[in-house]
């Protein structure tokens, strides 16, 4: 039997059909229904569910915008806000991007409330989350998908927490180690510790993120980036941890076979998964 390459349909799949790293695309009207998922393992065949088959306004196929770099899967905060939240509450986004956790929060009847420094939407209020105009303890959920170090140019402000390289080796300070992505985290935790502020007592918030890899040009091997340990790490200071989800990644790059054959040659992994970090405020 002929081996199939990484990213080439299965025979009788067609041309959307599975590889051997996940399903293929699903379309609109296709999705499964979403229901409450029980284990720390999360799947779904697509980045965006159909709100008519989840309780949501009838004809909505999409939730933010899919053109938009880096964007949320939908999904996930869907069951986020199903499981932590109720109608009417409030959820904060702090880096919004295109408004994917707005439209999920239209679709459950909470009250969405966006943050970003390049808004893309009329709905999504400019502000640094560093400092969000919003009184301390309003808020009954939060969710934030902050930059995985520099991999995307969110915007041309000086303050995109994007621009800040998560594996830039700082200066020894004395005879201590070298410390990696020092101003990342630093405004990481300015962003965690906004959150904390903003959070009613009692009450939960999401960070969904990835560790990083940037290979060095010229050579094998590059620098591997913990985000989602140094933010697990950071986050735990300001409120209890709750749980730890694995959330399965379909890029469509991740379909490329090229792309996996440079990973095994120079000896580095893709991410195949994201972090689900999960929080509660103390009472």
């Amino acid at each position: 039997m002929k081996p199939i390459r990484p990213g080439q349909p299965r025979k009788g799949s067609g041309r959307d059909g599975p590889g051997r790293n996940g399903p293929g695309r699903v379309r609109p009207g296709d999705r499964p229904k979403l229901r409450v998922m029980t284990t720390t393992l999360w799947e779904y065949p697509s980045q965006h569910y159909d709100s008519a088959t989840s309780g949501g306004q009838v004809g909505s196929t999409m939730q933010g915008d899919k053109a938009y770099a880096g964007a949320t899967p939908s999904w996930v905060i869907w069951q986020c806000l199903t499981r932590y939240t109720r109608e009417g509450d409030v959820i904060v986004d702090p880096m919004c991007g295109s408004g994917t956790t707005l439209d999920v929060c239209a679709d459950l009847n909470r009250k969405g409330v966006g943050f970003d420094l390049a808004p893309t939407r009329d709905e999504i209020t400019q502000a640094d989350a560093r400092e969000l105009p919003l009184d301390n303890a309003c808020a009954d959920f939060f969710f934030m998908d902050p930059p995985y170090s520099t991999h995307i140019d969110y915007s041309d402000d000086p303050r995109c927490i994007g621009k800040l390289d998560a594996g830039e080796q700082g200066k020894p300070d004395g005879d201590g180690p070298v410390v990696m992505g020092e101003a990342y985290y630093v405004a990481m935790e300015e962003v965690i510790a906004e959150m904390e502020r903003v959070l009613r007592p009692g009450r939960y918030g999401a960070i969904y993120v990835s560790d990083s890899f940037k290979k060095t040009k010229g050579r094998k091997g590059g620098t591997f980036m913990p985000i989602g340990f140094e933010l697990y790490a950071i986050a735990r200071d300001y409120m209890e941890p709750v749980d730890i989800i694995s959330v399965v990644r379909h890029n469509a790059k991740l379909q490329r076979g090229n792309w996996h054959k440079a990973a095994e040659e120079q000896n580095f992994f893709l991410r195949g998964f994201n972090y689900l970090m999960l929080f509660r405020k103390p009472k």
